[in-house]
């Protein structure tokens, strides 16, 4: 049993959740009965802690809006998944690697000998897969823009970059005006920031590329809309059209294959490019380090090809043919 100044600091931590606590609920996280329970949080109360009763079928306790909690109140637990995510974030933006270590130290210097104990025994190297497809970091003023375009309800005006960060002038061929997008809902996937948005424009839902995006935030307001989909994780994997463009390897190439556009957006790797050319059919343009390797992933799929580009690609496929030949007959 955790001795009482311990109890209520894990119950203040608890209630810092932002979330309504059910009694029973935080009784047996704390390992206590219903009575102690209620006993810390009229000592909390008494501390100036304005922790609110919810009543009704859902009810609880939850901390009252505008308070500040002690610095650092972590457990155990809790010390270990900060060390841990701050040394395994991933760098999708700039300057995050350099933040996250100083971040960590700051941790380390205000933490409690146990806590600190604990946080330095997880000291981690972090490798890159080079089958991940990362997308380049992004600015931090333009995804605190967007996230607080998402939180307020605000509409953006959004110019759209090349995969080099600049824009293009007018007269370029690759050239859009800006436009103006309703920001709904951020989703990280394969180490890239989408957002997922309604196209004011264009008067459609929109998955866009946050690091493909110059957004310039406006005070204009619009209402909540419903979303094209229940699942939004599901949108954005399936959408082809999401500003994607293939990533740099020695070898790229490209098939058409008998499925849906959606479908093969759901399942090709990262830093791959899928083109919507019927109901019936898409283009799936990716990379990697060998023709073989295309020839790979393109196999997965399980669905006839044709226009298979270049001739290298076409060679890795007939030697692979070759070789499974040879592994089935024997």
């Amino acid at each position: 049993m955790a001795t009482t100044s311990h109890r209520a600091l894990r119950l203040l931590s608890l209630l810092g959740a932002g979330r309504v606590w059910p009694l029973r609920e935080l009784a047996a996280r704390l390992e206590a009965s219903e009575r102690t329970v209620r006993r810390d949080i009229e000592t909390l109360r008494g501390l100036d802690y304005s922790i609110e009763t919810v009543h009704g079928p859902d009810g609880g306790y939850q901390l009252g809006a505008g308070n500040t909690l002690p610095p650092l109140l972590f457990d155990h637990d809790q010390a270990l998944a900060v060390a841990v995510a701050l040394q395994t974030a991933p760098s999708t933006m700039f300057g995050l690697g350099d933040d996250a270590s100083r971040a960590l130290a700051t941790l380390h210097q205000v933490m409690p000998p146990a806590l600190r104990a604990s946080m330095k025994s997880l000291r981690l190297t972090r490798l890159r897969n080079y089958w991940e497809f990362p997308g380049p970091p992004i600015d931090p003023a333009a995804l605190t823009a967007v996230g607080t375009a998402v939180r307020h309800r605000r509409v953006l005006v959004a110019e759209t970059l090349r995969p080099d960060g600049t824009r293009p002038e007018p007269g370029d061929s690759d050239f859009l005006p800006a436009y103006q997008i309703e920001p709904h809902h951020l989703v990280v996937w394969a180490a890239r920031w989408y957002l997922v948005a309604y196209d004011r424009t264009e008067s459609q839902w929109r998955v866009l590329r946050v690091d493909r995006l110059r957004p310039r935030p406006t005070t204009r307001d619009f209402p909540a809309r419903e979303l094209p989909a229940d699942d939004l994780a599901q949108f954005v994997m399936s959408t082809h059209d999401r500003g994607d463009t293939p990533a740099e390897w020695p070898c790229t190439g490209s098939a058409q294959l008998d499925l849906r556009a959606d479908v093969v957006a759901r399942w090709a790797p990262g830093g791959s490019v899928v083109e919507h050319l019927d109901a019936e059919h898409s283009r799936l343009t990716l990379g990697a380090w060998s023709w073989a390797g295309i020839a790979g992933i393109l196999a997965t799929f399980d669905a006839e090809m044709t226009e298979v580009r270049p001739p290298e690609l076409r060679e890795a496929c007939r030697r692979l043919t070759q070789r499974w030949a040879k592994i089935a007959a024997g």
